[in-house]
């Protein structure tokens, strides 16, 4: 397999902003993102928005907040919260129409791409003639105007001539050596009646402006890249590499939609995933590393090259995403304290917390994460089980309440706190210490009284351990919330 190029690397990640940023395009991106960084190179950030019936202003929006908040930071790009900028702007499609006439005027200039008139109707009424004589046949455009010569003051489209003998020949740094006919490919359009670019011309004008050395991408734009090349070598310029990535599918092996999962990178942050995590499960999508499966952005970066891509197809799991995600929340390593911290005070805040301006509720907050995060599998479930260490007085779950705060349970709740008032030793080793001899006496185990207290502190029948609990709310609330919850006893 070819290796890639050592000269200095420009990848580009280039979107249409005609909806959400779905995963199976941050998983394009992600590929584009890791080789810049490891290589020092540059990740250009482009946005093609000549589908000017669906491109909306919205939508680009959004592919800017989703890429900022996954920590995909473009080098060179549309300026927003103090990114972008660059020599090779601007970086909107729709602001390069003159470029991409200017191509097109060279082209035509060397006969090597040629101004058609033939309109739709006549295309048409040709392709319908060809089926009513072959239903099997591919319509080709019959070349009408290849030879013609029509000036630039007709109405036109500009065409490409395509070469009718030969191959187009590349290494593709996944799939290896691919082939290509010349004979498969018709003279295809390049720039419409109204100056706006079709896909292929404007992205081969915009990779050769922007100095792009690598093009990674799906492998369903593997039947763009012969025309493409075409192009290049007609515009006198060295082809960049090529990396074709194998697709992420439905579970049932059809194409990934918005019903199996491919939702937008938006719902993962609404729903509390992590970024790095949701990266690193689209990672595996085409790339390994021996048995890994979690990593760190930085072992992304440090692991990753081309030869550990293959060609296989994958199959999205949500269920293993979400233990991908555990896996980083619980891990200090994956998810630092402090970025723990930031990630789910959102979420606590929507729970009428207020987190951001308190600097009690985050002391709180930073001693209590350590004792949610091993069960919280997305910071939305961070929030629920965070919620009674933050508030005055826990919200009281009327089925534990029902269950636990029963008349037997009020003598052990008022001596709970007569002990916790009189325990020095405020560790979580020093009240266990205190409990297992207070236990002994009483001739009972933690077991049979834990969960009374539990709901008295908590107002849930699930949470921390009973000592860890204690601890981080402290001596004066525990006694507090021990004595009202045996007051709330009848």
């Amino acid at each position: 397999m070819t290796e890639p190029s050592s000269a200095a690397v420009r990848v580009r990640f280039a979107p249409s902003p005609t909806g959400y940023l779905h995963i199976g395009g941050v998983r394009t991106a992600l590929f584009n993102w890791l080789w810049a960084r490891k290589k020092a190179g540059a990740f250009v950030l482009r946005i093609e928005d000549t589908d000017q019936e669906r491109s909306t202003e919205a939508s680009k929006q959004v592919i800017l907040d989703s890429l900022k908040w996954l920590g995909l930071t473009w080098d060179e790009g549309p300026l927003f919260g103090g990114l972008g900028g660059g020599a090779h702007g601007p970086y909107l499609q729709m602001e390069r129409l003159a470029l991409y006439e200017k191509h097109a005027d060279q082209l035509v200039a060397e006969g090597k791409a040629y101004r058609c008139t033939c309109t739709k109707e006549q295309l048409d009424a040709a392709r319908e003639a060809l089926k009513a004589k072959d239903p099997k046949a591919n319509f080709r455009y019959p070349g009408t105007c290849r030879d013609a010569g029509h000036p630039k003051s007709s109405k036109h489209v500009v065409r490409f001539k395509v070469p009718t003998e030969g191959v187009v020949r590349y290494a593709d740094l996944v799939f290896g050596e691919v082939v290509t006919p010349n004979a498969a490919q018709q003279d295809f359009v390049l720039l419409r009646s109204d100056g706006v670019p079709l896909y292929n011309f404007g992205a081969v004008v915009d990779d050769l402006t922007m100095g792009i050395t690598l093009v990674a991408r799906g492998r369903d734009h593997m039947v763009n890249t012969p025309p493409q090349i075409m192009l290049y070598e007609a515009l006198g310029a060295q082809p960049p590499q090529f990396a074709h990535l194998p697709m992420m599918l439905a579970p049932s092996g059809e194409k990934l939609s918005k019903r199996h999962g491919a939702v937008s990178v938006g719902e993962y942050l609404d729903n509390g995933f992590s970024p790095t995590a949701l990266l690193n499960y689209l990672v595996r999508f085409g790339w390994s590393f021996g048995d890994e499966e979690v990593f760190s952005l930085q072992d992304m970066i440090d692991k990753f090259d081309w030869a550990r891509c293959n060609k296989s197809d994958g199959k999205f799991d949500a269920k293993k995403l979400a233990a991908i995600n555990h896996e980083h929340l619980k891990q200090e390593r994956l998810t630092p304290l402090e970025t723990y911290v930031a990630s789910v005070t959102p979420f606590l805040e929507k729970r009428g917390l207020d987190v951001v301006r308190d600097p009690r509720q985050r002391d709180l907050l930073r001693a209590a994460i350590p004792h949610v995060r091993e069960r919280a599998k997305t910071y939305l479930e961070a929030a629920e089980s965070l919620d009674f260490f933050l508030r005055d007085a826990p919200v009281f779950d009327e089925k534990a309440t029902a269950k636990f705060l029963v008349a037997a349970a009020k003598p052990t709740l008022t001596e709970m706190a007569d002990l916790v008032e009189g325990v020095a030793d405020f560790t979580i080793e020093g009240l266990s210490a205190a409990f297992a001899k207070w236990l002994e006496a009483k001739g009972v185990q933690i077991k049979d009284v834990a969960q009374p207290a539990r709901v008295a502190l908590t107002g849930r029948s699930v949470s921390p351990g009973l000592y860890e609990t204690i601890h981080v709310l402290g001596k004066a609330r525990t006694v507090e919330r021990l004595r009202a919850g045996a007051a709330r006893i009848a």
